[in-house]
């Protein structure tokens, strides 16, 4: 099983792009680019092809078999 990953937000939504870059997942925006253009990039289970794509809380990512959740900050300690 993977393990999921929870990336609190404190806004009303982050981009695709962004969130691969937040989680460490991909370490440049063109590193995420590349990722979602290529088509490793699933969103709620379906490939997603717009790194602009906004994602809201309780949005699920995968790619390179990293599992990740959006979810919504709630003020306490939640690191990575």
């Amino acid at each position: 099983m993977i393990p999921l990953i929870n990336v609190p937000i404190h806004t009303e939504y982050i981009k695709l792009d962004g969130l691969l870059k937040l989680s460490g997942v991909c370490s440049t925006g063109g590193e995420a680019k590349e990722a979602v253009l290529s088509g490793k990039v699933s969103v709620n289970g379906e490939v997603c092809l717009m790194r602009g794509r906004k994602l809201r809380p309780g949005d699920r990512v995968s790619v390179f078999g990293e599992e990740m959740t959006v979810t919504e900050e709630t003020g306490e300690d939640t690191s990575l």
